[in-house]
């Protein structure tokens, strides 16, 4: 019988993992545009270093006292990163008050993409996991499944089912590259991934990318969702089991946190092990992409998802 695989600590530096632009670097018209909208010229700007995208993210610290949490991304030099926040602005917009997110004050959409989002005096959650920041988290969870189902009137988005076809993509090159994994146990999680329509689709918005990067702690320990850039329309449990990918990599006994979550306590079994198909997919693939020079981190934490996903999988369907 295969072994499981041994999980590494996670590799990347907690907190420092985006090269970002700073403030200095903006255009002046565009900092002069920004105090303007703030009300207060800037005294200090203080990266948010975590993430792995290179666009501006930066709380600013007005002469009058006043935090703003603003991102920009040049619509010329950053398209991608450009259209990302102007996606984020729209998602940001349509929100309901009840979902536990910080809220869009204000935008801009020229040359650049500017958004002015609330600044919350929070944190991101400790690495490794801590079982009681994880509860936080999926509490802020089953809140946001409960305001989001169904999705806000006029937040068009793609179903889940059409969305995560491209995660199959990388397959075949996954089979001819990890011989390690064996044959045999590929074969069925790729089996299992390829079933993934049967599960992903509902009329809940799914974040998708619920990490530990983008959530925040607050100081009553409530957890806030942050960077909605790429929601869609899926299952209301998704997020809550992608959730638990990084708490179950650094120690976290997750398999009792799914039977005690009203989310994910009722899913089918084999549900569950078609998602965590589709992430090794995803991930194993991902990694062995080039490095982006913006994002050094990127293919580390990626490879260390995949090998999560892989060693949760293979206990579930008795590999090991």
């Amino acid at each position: 019988m295969a072994r499981s695989p041994s999980i590494a600590p996670y590799p990347a530096p907690h907190g420092r993992t985006a090269r970002r632009l700073e403030w200095a670097f903006l255009p002046p018209g565009l900092r002069a545009w920004i105090e303007r909208t703030c009300g207060s010229p800037v005294a200090s700007a203080i990266s948010q270093t975590s993430g792995f995208t290179p666009g501006f993210a930066s709380v600013l610290v007005c002469e009058d006292g006043s935090r703003h949490f603003v991102k920009a991304a040049s619509v010329k030099a950053q398209r991608m990163f450009a259209d990302s926040y102007r996606e984020e602005a729209r998602k940001l917009a349509a929100l309901p008050p009840e979902v536990p997110a910080p809220r869009l004050l204000w935008h801009l959409d020229d040359d650049w993409v500017v958004l002015g989002i609330e600044y919350v005096a929070a944190r991101t959650p400790e690495r490794p996991w801590r079982a009681d920041e994880l509860d936080a988290v999926l509490d802020a969870l089953e809140q946001v499944a409960d305001a989001l189902t169904p999705p806000p009137a006029g937040l068009d988005l793609d179903p889940a089912e059409s969305d995560f076809a491209p995660l199959l993509e990388g397959w075949p090159a996954l089979r001819d590259r990890r011989t390690d994994l064996g044959a045999a146990r590929l074969e069925e999680a790729e089996a299992l991934a390829r079933r993934y329509a049967e599960v992903v689709g509902g009329d809940t918005v799914v974040h998708t990318d619920v990490r530990s990067d983008n959530v925040l702690i607050d100081a009553d320990g409530r957890a806030l969702v942050c960077d909605w850039n790429w929601p869609v329309r899926g299952a209301a449990w998704f997020d809550s089991l992608a959730a638990l990918i990084g708490p179950r990599g650094e120690g976290i006994d997750v398999e009792p946190v799914i039977a005690g979550r009203r989310l994910l306590a009722g899913v089918d079994p084999e549900a569950i092990d078609i998602a965590l198909a589709l992430y090794v997919g995803y991930f194993l693939t991902q990694c062995e992409l080039p490095v982006p020079p913006t994002s050094p981190h990127i293919r580390d934490h990626q490879r260390w998802q995949g090998e999560v996903c892989w060693d949760w999988l293979g206990e579930r369907r008795g590999w090991w």
